[in-house]
Formats: C-alpha cells, structure tokens, sequence
C-alpha cells in the first residue's frame, strides 16, 4: 500500500499522487470506502491510473462513478478502458457530452484536427447516466453540486464541492480559458457567463482540468473575463466573435473618402 496524498479532505489528483504527469487532471473524491473519478485522460495511461488507485487501497468494486467533464478526446480517450477495469462504475456526463461519444463526433471531439495531422483513435464510449444543472451526487456521506458551464464546449461541467469547484476546462492558474474553436461548439459569450458565475461563487479553490491546482482571486478571473468580452468584437475567433466593429469604421471611412495616413 502507498500513502495517499490528498490535495484536500477526500480529494486526490493522481498526476500529483504519482508525482509526474500523466495527462489532464484526473480527481478521485472518496468518502469511507465510496470513491469516484472525474476524468480519465488518454488511453496509454488509464491502466497505470486504476493500478495506483489499487495502491492506495481503494477497492475497484467500490468506484460508483466515472465522470466526464465534457468529451474532450484527452479527457475521455481512456475511459472505455476504464469502464473494463472497474465495471461497478457507472459512466456520467452531460447530455451533449453522451451525443458525441456515442458517436463518436471526430471534429467536436478533437480527434481529428487535420490541418495539423491529428488522428487520434477514439472508441464510441456509452455514458450511462446523464448529468446537468442542478443535479447532486450522492457519494457516501458526502454531496457534490453539479453545474453545466458552458463556453469552451456546450457540455462543459463543473462541480461544487463545498469551497472546492472542479473548473474542468473552464479556467488555469495563468489565467487562459480551454480552446476556443467554432468546430468544437465553443461560444464566447456563454463562457463570459460561466467565469462571471464562478467569479461570484461562494469557493475558495478551482481545481482545473489541466495544471495546478490554484486559489480562486477574483480580479484574475476578471481579467480573463476582460480579455474575453474584447474577443467577442475581434476577428481573432472568427464566427465565434459577435462582430467587427473595425468593418463599422473602414465603411464610415469609404463614404467619406479616407485615405490611408
């Protein structure tokens, strides 16, 4: 048996239990012999996870819950494989996260980027159980709020556990917001309300699907949402923007005859 190193009371990150990385952030929350994981990341490392969970004498039997926070190929690659280690287990997730795996969905997954040559093999995963807004999970004595975040993907979730929020892709210690991409369903102005909701929220900690765990400051949140409202009037992000007000200006500029300065 290895001793388990716990980010806070009933939590384990296992890239910080191996002390290495092995991917996105994979959480293990337990109460008594009663535990689950929100996320798996990719398949080559799914084995190596469950057998440092062995290690650290949880019972596989005991693992009520497999959770996606979205249907990211890095996040859920490995999670058929999951499903076959720890078959008590039932698999959840959002809605849209349970379309786009049955499929699977290449594109909105990202497990296929061809311009720059990314294929990555995705089996059709079966989500058990769906999961959004409102809903609580029930985990020996312990209850975890459920929160659709949309933004980065229309299936984004997080979860409220006392002051910890599980931020999946929502936001990182620097202060950048997960990948927005038209083809992944990403929308600029629904991510503003997710980080405004969890720049208002009663937590004091965001565990990220991605890096270190940080403290939550609300002036960097607001930064970021700052950052973001100005996307929305920028070419950057194309039709993920809402306009161009530059396009206002160069056809008040050709009335009037502007000449380049």
């Amino acid at each position: 048996m290895i001793s388990r190193r716990e980010l806070f009371p009933h939590v384990i990150e296992m890239n910080h239990q191996a002390r290495q990385r092995l991917g996105c952030s994979v959480y293990l929350i337990y109460d008594e012999a009663d535990w689950l994981l929100i996320d798996i990341g990719y398949e080559d490392t799914a084995e190596e996870i469950v057998d440092l969970i062995r290690q650290m004498n949880f019972a596989l039997s005991s693992c009520r819950y497999l959770i996606c926070t979205h249907a990211d190929v890095d996040h859920i690659q490995g999670m058929k494989r999951a499903q076959e280690l720890l078959p008590s287990a039932k698999l959840l997730g959002h809605p849209e996260c349970k379309l786009h795996l049955a499929g699977p969905d290449r594109i909105i997954t990202f497990a296929e980027i061809a311009a720059q040559g990314i294929s990555i093999d995705l089996p059709a995963i079966e989500v058990q159980q769906t999961i959004e807004e409102g809903d609580v999970l029930s985990l020996g004595s312990l209850k975890i709020d459920v929160w659709t975040t949309p933004g980065h993907t229309p299936g984004q979730l997080a979860f409220k556990f006392g002051k910890l929020l599980f931020a999946g892709d929502n936001l990182f210690r620097d202060g950048s917001v997960g990948n927005i991409d038209a083809h992944h369903g990403s929308d600029i102005a629904s991510f503003i309300t997710s980080l405004e909701r969890i720049r208002d929220a009663d937590v004091e900690w965001l565990l990220p699907s991605h890096g270190p765990v940080f403290r939550k400051e609300p002036q960097m949140v607001q930064k970021t949402i700052n950052r973001l409202k100005e996307y929305q009037h920028m070419a950057d992000f194309g039709t993920c923007a809402v306009d161009w007000p530059l396009l206002d200006e160069w056809e008040e500029e050709l009335a009037r005859g502007t000449m380049p300065e």
